[in-house]
């Protein structure tokens, strides 16, 4: 009995040299980051990541073969705690969503009959597809059948559907569609994509400056899905507000059912659910990228900074905006009068871009308060320069600086200041643009009695918007056409009394392709005023780059803007670029809009230490051949929902707001007029 006992001892003491042997010798370790990170996920080992579960995801995390957010089911939550555990950077964890803008489907026509196998991938092979349109969806399904997720489904319309709520972003519908209509994309790759040659847009998209999905928010106008509409507005244009009343929307110029009948009116739509947020009286939540820890300087509050700002901002960036003005608005506040854009609102507009932690500095003038220098010492790793277009010009002409004689946009400023201006009974206005229309019907406004446009060419030549045009003549201001101003006449106080100007007619076209005004000799006349505003444009002010050696390398064209790439917008100082005014020269609002984006693109390369690049296959102000159309056929004739205004009596008294919002049922009806069209399809049989 003993000697069994000590006999199993033996075995034992044997077994257990060998085994520690064995741990010694074939000791494998595991990293204890490993079941951290695999304690994150969703533990469905679904495989939809890629790897064959959980656990073989956790290993690549670990391995760094695999981002934060490998695990499609777990969401953006646990991609952010993987990347804390693993010092990663958390601008990775951004979830993906499958996005599809082809919405052709049966409407799509065919260009040949197809009897073979019901696969896309079997179509595709023939000819591209059956359809005419070269990237239209082929409908057979292939995503529908690859996903595992029950996300996405064919539409009733024949093209495929996104159920944004269960996918997961796994890519799979992206592989098996042959002809990339669907992609996935995080919410940063969404904002930063510009129309592309390849892209399925409508005309209307194409032209739109800040490349807003107009058929998109028009479809959720239709289905009532309001707070969509002011998503998809926004995630191109965060300044919706102020455009739904300010924008001669050039989109409208190119909607299809324009040339059959009116265009849709677009930008009343978007007035309506840009105000359907404003009466909630609550800002909807917009996301914003995780911190990257980089800083941007944006020097300008107007459009193009604002626009910028919220882009960087959105893209996880740190940004502060250095506005000389007391307020942030630029040209919007200081150049557009309150009964075209009440302060109020654009207060309330860009609070909820500071609202997403964006810094601003007011009553800060770029070249005296701070200069590029102080910005390096902040710490800021970029700057964007928009400084806007405040400088007019002159008539160059005897007499122009009596007294009540003010230039254009220094006269809007002031007034939007809140400065009184010793006005008398006849007042005139030199030019033919928005800002002299928008001086003429404040005039009438503040009391003049009689208010003259004198504009050097005919009404048709006029750059002004033909609505505002119209609203200035329905409130009683005159034009006096082909006039070209010579001098101003005084009293012995030093007062205007007079302008002379000399009669022209037109003769053969200019550069611009209008007709040259040519004088007429002998045709002096004088015009009554106690009061006379140029209004002939305006250019930025460069002053700025005087006051710093640092800005001897910053390249100023012969219109006194900033020399940039006009499609990344850097200047000749890398880590300097730009947009707006200060890029384009004088311009529309939205075009500002679309610059500060396309910077915001350029910069966020810049800060992520990628090349700064053009958009691949950009369109960049182009149109997609073969989709503007000269016939459309099938169209019935529909009313346009007509603008609801304040009467011409009720308006010239105050400076009340003219324009008003669409009703809903207007609203309904008027987005019912949309054909919903894509890159050459439209649907036929609507309003």
């Amino acid at each position: 009995m003993i000697e069994a006992l000590i006999f199993m001892l033996c075995i034992g003491a044997i077994c257990g040299l060998a085994l520690s042997i064995a741990s010694k010798v074939f000791y494998v370790y595991e990293d204890p980051r490993i079941a951290k990170v695999e304690d994150f996920f969703a533990g469905a080992n679904c495989g939809g990541c890629g790897y064959t579960g959980c656990s073989a995801a956790a290993v690549a995390v670990v391995d760094g073969k695999a981002p934060p957010g490998v695990c499609i089911v777990a969401g953006s939550e646990a991609a952010l705690k993987v990347a804390a555990l693993m010092g990663l950077d958390p601008g990775t964890a951004e979830p993906i969503t499958s996005y599809n803008e082809c919405k052709g489907g049966h409407r799509a026509t065919d260009k040949y009959y197809y009897s073979g196998l019901n696969t896309c991938k079997a179509l595709a092979a023939l000819y591209g597809g059956k359809r005419d349109c070269e990237i239209g969806c082929i409908g057979f399904g292939d995503c529908v059948k690859s996903c595992t997720f029950d996300a996405i489904h064919m539409g009733p319309e024949g093209y495929p559907v996104v159920d944004e709520m269960k996918c997961v972003g796994c890519g799979a519908c992206e592989k098996a569609c042959p002809k990339s209509i669907l992609t996935i994309r995080t919410m940063s790759e969404r904002l930063l994509h510009f129309n592309e040659e390849d892209d399925a847009l409508a005309p209307c998209r194409q032209t739109c400056p800040a490349e807003i999905d107009i058929p998109k928010y028009i479809s959720q106008i239709q289905s009532g899905d309001y707070e969509g509409a002011v998503n998809t507005i926004r995630e191109r244009n965060p300044l919706l507000l102020s455009c739904g009343r300010v924008c001669p929307h050039p989109c409208e110029d190119y909607c299809r059912r324009g040339i059959e009948d009116e265009a849709v009116s677009i930008n009343q739509l978007k007035r309506f659910v840009a105000d359907f947020e404003l009466d909630s009286e609550k800002h909807l939540p917009i996301p914003c990228a995780p911190d990257t820890g980089k800083r941007a300087a944006v020097i300008g509050g107007g459009p193009a900074g604002l626009s910028c700002a919220y882009f960087l901002r959105r893209l996880g960036h740190s940004v502060t905006i250095f506005e000389s003005m007391p307020h942030l608005g630029g040209m919007i506040r200081y150049g557009i009068p309150e009964y075209r854009l009440p302060k109020a609102i654009l207060d309330w507009e860009i609070e909820g871009i500071l609202n997403l932690g964006v810094e601003a500095r007011t009553n800060a003038t770029f070249g005296e308060d701070f200069d590029i220098g102080y910005l390096a010492a902040e710490g800021f790793n970029a700057i964007f320069v928009g400084v806007g277009a405040w400088v007019d010009y002159t008539l160059k002409v005897e007499g122009e600086n009596l007294g009540g004689c003010y230039t254009g946009i220094d006269f809007l400023s002031r007034l939007a200041g809140g400065e009184k201006f010793p006005l008398g009974r006849r007042a005139a206005v030199i030019g033919g643009g928005n800002s002299a229309i928008d001086c003429v019907r404040n005039l009438i406004r503040l009391g003049v009695e009689e208010v003259w446009i004198v504009y050097r060419r005919t009404r048709a030549e006029m750059p002004a918007n033909e609505v505002e045009i119209e609203a200035a003549e329905h409130e009683g201001v005159k034009f006096q056409f082909l006039a070209a101003p010579m001098k101003v006449i005084g009293d012995e106080e030093g007062n205007a009394t007079h302008l002379e100007y000399q009669k022209m007619e037109l003769g053969e076209p200019d550069a611009s392709g209008r007709r040259r005004p040519v004088p007429i000799e002998g045709s002096e006349t004088l015009l009554e005023v106690d009061t006379l505003i140029t209004a002939i444009g305006q250019r930025p002010d460069m002053f700025f780059k005087e006051k710093s050696k640092r800005l001897d390398p910053l390249e100023i064209t012969r219109w006194n803007t900033i020399d940039a790439n006009p499609e990344t917008l850097q200047s000749s100082i890398p880590h300097i670029f730009t947009g707006g005014d200060s890029a384009t020269g004088p311009s529309l609002v939205v075009e500002a809009i679309g610059g500060g984006r396309r910077a915001a693109r350029s910069i966020h390369q810049y800060l992520t230490e990628k090349p700064v690049a053009p958009v691949k296959k950009s369109l960049f102000k182009r149109h997609i051949p073969g989709t503007i159309f000269d016939s459309v056929k099938g169209i019935e004739r529909t009313p346009r929902a007509e603008m609801p205004e304040l009467t011409v009596k009720e308006r010239i008294t105050s400076f009340i707001e003219v324009d008003q919002v669409l009703s809903e049922e207007d609203a309904q009806k008027e987005a019912n007029r949309c054909l919903s069209c894509c890159r050459i399809c439209y649907n036929k049989d609507v309003g």
